[in-house]
């Protein structure tokens, strides 16, 4: 797996590169060598965050995102959050790549965590949607105190969401066409 660091207020010394890929190189197993993985590196206060965001094949994405005093310990944490999330999607992804051979299932054990629950659509709600800029639906998803807000963006005319992050900022979701 190829690692590609981004920091922030963390300068990338030749030991934390060392430490991240000791451990993250671990996941190898799962994946051929080409592919690529994003990790940043953040400082926040007096805590470290580590993310790790893996693209596979057809948009699935794995990511984790871990916070601790000492970074160490935030890579190890980003570590078994992926390790997890392989295992319990292991079926659903055994499904999709089974063409492509992107991953390798041989090398993940089976989840032995509780039965994975499979949901059905209870509700569904219609609503209109108008045109507006993010910022107005920003406006409008605080007012309903929601934690996001689906708009039609008045200058590109495409649907987007506006959400509230763990962090007290906003995201934006907006469409893309796969390549």
């Amino acid at each position: 797996m190829k690692l590609n660091y981004v920091t922030k207020d963390i300068k990338l010394t030749d030991d934390l590169k060392q430490m991240a890929e000791s451990k993250l190189h671990k996941l190898d197993k799962y994946f051929h060598d080409e592919q690529q993985a994003r990790v940043v590196f953040k400082k926040e206060k007096d805590k470290a965050r580590v993310e790790v965001t893996i693209i596979l094949d057809k948009g699935v994405v794995l990511r984790a995102e871990e916070s601790n005093e000492e970074i160490k310990t935030a890579i190890d944490k980003v570590e078994d959050a992926l390790a997890r999330q392989i295992r319990k999607h292991k079926t659903k992804l055994q499904k999709r790549f089974t063409e492509s051979n992107s991953i390798r299932f041989e090398a993940v054990e089976e989840n032995n965590d509780k039965e994975i629950p499979t949901g059905a659509i209870v509700k569904t709600k219609e609503f209109g949607i108008k045109p507006m800029d993010k910022e107005e639906a920003i406006m409008q998803m605080e007012l309903i105190d929601h934690d996001f807000f689906v708009f039609l963006d008045s200058k590109t005319n495409n649907v987007n969401v506006v959400y509230k992050r763990k962090d007290g900022n906003y995201g934006l979701l907006v469409p893309g066409f796969e390549k």
